[in-house]
């Protein structure tokens, strides 16, 4: 790999003023955002955002934004924040300011500065001998040696490539990462932003943020309209998440320090038994010098509640009170139980008057005050428990007690669906493993290449594929596609794939291997499969929908021979599936199989097979309809013949380059990712 860039000759610093910004506009956005996985998600929507509302302004440069801007904007964003969370793991704040310079050439500038609280962690790029040398840097702690390009700083090379000039600087206890792009590319005025997702984005990234600056919380926000708003975004933001570690950083994230100074999060093991030890998921303090001491506070012993405790709150020592022993041998909830009123009262019960202080309130800045328990449950099922706390104060207002009671609920229900989609998920992963197979035979005098693609990881997908050898110097190929997905397509592809094995190897043609197939698929051995899927989805995987509903399939089979001379002979039969398609080195395609009724739906069909050559250089490309029926709008992959287009610029290309270039084609063709089982088996006669 090329060196990682330095700095470019033109160099600015933040808070440095060039000649001739003193009188111009300059418009600053900023927001800080968490050192979890969707910072960098929520750092492209506010940037989006932001340049949105200063179109809407009517900003002269602004106005001038064009999409290729944009796009760098937040492509250069997305690598700085992302860089700054996985190499600093600390808040990250983000700064985006627009500059303008007046005189006889107006020009105008998007300057991005990303800051992190890890200064002692180099940035790849930041070179010891750059730094030193650079006068306008102040209270510097170069690093001493750079890290390895191998690892990092692939993202700072495409940084370099976008922006005008970039560079760091350090501050005590902060390292700032800023990029400047020119804004050169003039256009006329976009079409009016988006209100609603203006709102969206800004939103979304604020609400992530943990805004350390705040330095006084106002409960009487949490009113009939402040606390119903909050509890939407909440709710948006937990239920978009498949992950429970992931709903449970993010759960922190909102409660802290908006209702509270700390809180910690335990998740209990699922199916792990009374006896089972919960786990400490996530802890976090708004002041990240606490978080540290506060975990291993923490640590000690999980919080337990008594079985008999619902959902409201349950007041309990702070965990640093140095009257208290651990949660599990406090004899004011563990040993003696609490009240039906104890448990459910904001500002009574026991603990709230607990701890040095008792009796009064706690001098604000000490590390007493007042904790609250509230147990984490869905469907009945109790998930975890949430421990919030506020320092120097006696108790929590009822009404803030009552915002975090119902924001529990809303976080039962987001792990209780991220739980379900990772059972869903493990029973794909092994019905997958259990449906294809584990390594595909290689072909003499022919390479190949497979994509495999399941639209979702959490469903196991209708696709799939095989390649094997059989008798008679024979080696076949087949891919297939059962209608719909979940259980009952595995089970279908489960008892299809070694039917068809058994059938090639008992030496019918091809032709007739589909013919006994069919018959199979539409006699007893779909009430097999039905009665399987039944299973499947009892022990706890996708519901069916209709399990009476018949199960079709789409099936390209063939077989090829090594000929005497070099390349092969294919005999191919397609049965409703996309037909296979034959490039030649001079670049022309055509179909190599005619059209046929698909398999499982009409008996007494009698399936035929074409034969033909695949010559040195030549190349089979067999797809599903997750390819040719790709949508964009109202247009399809294969329409006009794209497929065929797409493959004849793959001339003279090997297996593995042809499959990736159609591969990458197919997901350029959409905005969004592929809804279908997306599967392309490539033959290349060598």
């Amino acid at each position: 790999m090329a060196p990682i860039p330095l700095q470019r000759d033109t160099v600015q610093r933040p808070g440095t003023i060039r000649a001739g910004y003193a009188h111009g506009p300059r418009l600053a956005s900023r927001t800080s955002l968490p050192g979890i996985p969707l910072a960098p998600s929520a750092a492209r929507r506010f940037v989006r955002a932001a340049l949105a509302e200063w179109t809407g302004l009517g900003v002269p440069a602004a106005v001038g934004f064009s999409d290729r801007l944009a796009d760098d904007a937040v492509t250069v964003t997305n690598e700085l924040v992302t860089n700054a969370v996985v190499h600093a793991g600390t808040t990250v704040d983000l700064v985006l300011r627009l500059e303008e310079e007046g005189g006889e050439e107006p020009s105008a500038a998007l300057v991005l500065e990303v800051t992190d609280h890890h200064p002692a962690r180099p940035v790849s790029g930041d070179e010891p001998e750059a730094a030193a040398g650079d006068p306008a840097r102040t209270e510097t702690e170069a690093p001493t040696e750079l890290p390895d390009p191998a690892e990092y700083g692939r993202g700072l090379q495409l940084v370099a490539t976008l922006a005008e000039s970039w560079g760091i600087t350090y501050r005590t206890g902060l390292k700032t990462v800023w990029a400047r792009l020119s804004v050169d590319d003039w256009s006329g005025p976009p079409a009016p932003p988006d209100r609603d997702s203006l709102r969206r984005g800004l939103r979304a990234a604020e609400i992530l943020a943990p805004a350390a600056r705040r330095t006084e919380r106002d409960d009487a926000v949490w009113d009939s309209r402040g606390a119903p708003a909050f509890l939407a975004e909440a709710s948006d933001l937990l239920a978009g998440q498949l992950d429970e570690d992931l709903v449970a950083a993010i759960a922190g994230q909102l409660l802290v320090p908006r209702l509270a100074d700390w809180c910690a999060i335990w998740l209990e093991a699922e199916g792990g038994g009374p006896g089972a030890e919960p786990r400490l998921a996530r802890v976090w303090h708004s002041d990240e010098t606490g978080m540290e001491p506060l975990r291993t506070a923490l640590e000690r012993e999980p919080l337990r509640l008594p079985a008999d405790v619902g959902s409201g709150p349950v007041h309990v020592p702070v965990p640093w009170s140095a009257q208290h022993g651990p949660y599990a041998g406090d004899s004011s909830y563990a040993e003696g139980g609490l009240s039906a009123g104890s448990s459910l009262g904001a500002e009574g019960g026991p603990g709230a008057q607990d701890g040095p202080h008792a009796g009064g309130v706690p001098h604000p800045g000490s590390r007493d005050g007042a904790a609250l328990a509230f147990r984490i449950t869905a469907g009945g099922r109790a998930l975890g428990t949430v421990l919030v706390g506020r320092e120097g104060v006696a108790r929590m207002p009822e009404a803030v007690a009552s915002l975090i009671e119902d924001f529990v609920r809303r976080l039962g229900l987001a792990v209780g669906a991220a739980r379900a989609y990772t059972r869903q998920a493990t029973i794909s992963r092994i019905l997958q493993r259990g449906l294809l197979p584990s390594k595909v035979a290689e072909i003499p005098g022919v390479t190949s290449a497979l994509v495999y693609e399941p639209s979702d990881d959490g469903v196991v997908g209708g696709d799939f594929y095989d390649i094997f050898p059989c008798p008679g110097d024979r080696w076949c190929f087949v891919l297939g596609d059962v209608q719909g997905s979940g259980p009952e397509a595995a089970v279908v592809t489960g008892l299809a794939r070694p039917w068809l094995r058994l059938l090639s190897r008992e030496g019918f043609g091809v032709g007739e291997v589909l013919d006994r197939l069919n018959r199979l698929l539409l006699d007893d051995a779909m009430e097999a499969a039905e009665a399987a899927a039944l299973m499947v989805a009892a022990a706890g995987g996708q519901q069916l929908h209709d399990g009476s509903q018949s199960r079709f399939l789409s099936l390209l089979y063939g077989e090829v021979v090594p000929l005497p001379g070099g390349g092969v002979r294919c005999t191919v039969a397609s049965a409703g599936h996309p037909l296979p398609l034959l490039l030649r080195p001079d670049g022309s395609v055509r179909p190599a199989a005619e059209p046929q009724v698909l398999l499982g739906v009409v008996e007494d069909v009698a399936y035929e097979s074409q034969v033909f050559d695949l010559a040195p250089g030549d190349t089979l490309l067999c797809v599903t309809d997750g390819v040719t029926e790709r949508r964009s709008g109202p247009l399809m992959f294969d329409d006009g013949d794209g497929l065929a287009r797409v493959l004849a610029g793959c001339a003279g290309l090997p297996a593995e380059a042809t499959a990736e270039r159609i591969r990458r084609v197919v997901h350029e063709f959409a905005e969004q990712p592929p809804d279908d089982d997306v599967a392309l088996l490539v033959l290349h006669a060598d």
